[in-house]
């Protein structure tokens, strides 16, 4: 049988090269399956007030227009 990998003098040479870059901040990722459908019943059943008459819908006070008196 001939050698099968480099020997351990070469080990890590092509890391040890490579340049260093520093790790880059990412968005958080969004949640899914067991986990969103937890949210979504927190977000419509769980933190509904009693005492508000009208249903608010999921995009309730998403930029509301603020008209300006002339």
């Amino acid at each position: 049988m001939g050698k099968v990998h480099g020997s351990m003098a070469r080990a890590g040479k092509v890391r040890n090269q490579a340049p260093k870059v520093d790790k880059t901040e990412r968005a958080k990722k969004r949640v899914a399956g067991r986990a969103k459908k937890r949210l979504q019943y927190k977000k419509r059943i769980v933190n509904v007030d009693p005492n508000d008459k009208r249903k608010k819908g999921p995009n309730f006070g998403a930029g509301k227009k603020v008209v300006v008196a002339p």
